[in-house]
């Protein structure tokens, strides 16, 4: 397992991350999740990475088959009905200028999405998401990397958005003051409105039942499932947990097989630039060659 050390946060380097999309996916239910997978990573993920106006673009992929022991069960809190999802997808800006510019040449991408994809969301987050701690160096994951990291959907109880908001953030800065927990990110979206659906992808399904259109979603990282288990069962977990049922209805955790990432700070990784698996590859063997700008020139361009 990767070690890492508590005494560095890292949070800060997503901050140039201004305006941000959160988007459930779901495979379509004919197509077998290894070539669903491998399509989305090697595909999709270029495609979209070579958009212009990107800043940010990851992808997460979820695992169906791990234990349900992934988020503590609370009396008056009950999962999502039907909520099954193959991941979660941030689109990321620096600026609105570069959001629409994005939005005005992405028809190609979102046509993509009918090959693979039977439902997704895409949730607004016009301010961003917050980093609250990410204390795992990696700033470009292209991996399943051996940390345990889960997402947990959480479903507003009331219309006060405000109110479950404000209990959410100081949830999350609570969970990132305990050593336990690796990473915290929290996305706060808009509420999402069926009668604007989005993306605006062909052949695909992009509404959602009532309960799913306020909700708020944390990424949190800990460094093996013994650790997660361990925290979630203590005390000072209760603790920070307290009066959640005063805000939360639903609350469905899944588990992350991997974490891909595409764009960075505006920049292509070497995922975004090959596709995630011959990224794997190139870095396996150590292929420098593959990575030098005489080649990343030929592959943008078509030309030496």
């Amino acid at each position: 397992m990767p070690k890492v050390s508590t005494d560095h946060d890292y949070a800060a380097r997503d901050k140039s991350i201004g305006i941000n999309t959160y988007t459930t996916v779901l495979r379509r239910p004919r197509v077998p999740h290894e070539l669903f997978a491998t399509y989305w990573r090697d595909v999709h993920g270029p495609l979209c990475s070579r958009v212009p106006g990107l800043c940010w673009y990851v992808q997460t992929h979820f695992d169906r088959a791990q234990d349900a022991h992934l988020w503590p069960s609370v009396e008056g809190i009950t999962p999502f009905p039907d909520y099954e999802l193959d991941g979660g997808v941030e689109i990321g800006f620096a600026s609105a200028e570069d959001q629409t510019t994005f939005n005005d040449a992405s028809s190609i991408l979102f046509a993509d999405e009918q090959n693979m994809f039977a439902a997704t969301v895409a949730y607004a987050l016009p301010n961003g998401s917050r980093t609250l701690v990410d204390r795992i160096p990696d700033p470009i994951p292209n991996a399943g990397d051996g940390f345990d990291r889960i997402h947990v959907h959480l479903g507003a109880a009331t219309d006060d958005l405000d109110a479950f908001g404000t209990f959410l953030t100081d949830f999350a800065e609570k969970l990132a003051a305990e050593t336990a927990v690796l990473k915290v990110r929290l996305h706060l979206p808009e509420r999402y409105d069926n009668a604007k659906p989005a993306p605006p992808a062909p052949n695909v399904d992009h509404l959602v039942p009532p309960e799913r259109a306020a909700v708020g979603i944390l990424e949190l990282a800990f460094e093996t499932p013994l650790t997660r288990r361990a925290f979630l069962e203590s005390d000072a977990f209760a603790a920070i947990a307290q009066g959640q049922q005063q805000h939360v209805r639903h609350a469905t955790a899944f588990a992350v097989s991997g974490v891909y990432t595409y764009v960075r700070d505006k920049t292509l990784t070497l995922a975004g630039l090959r596709g995630s698996r011959p990224a794997q590859l190139i870095e396996r063997l150590g292929a420098n060659n593959q990575a030098a700008d005489d080649v990343r020139q030929l592959i943008l361009t078509g030309q030496l």
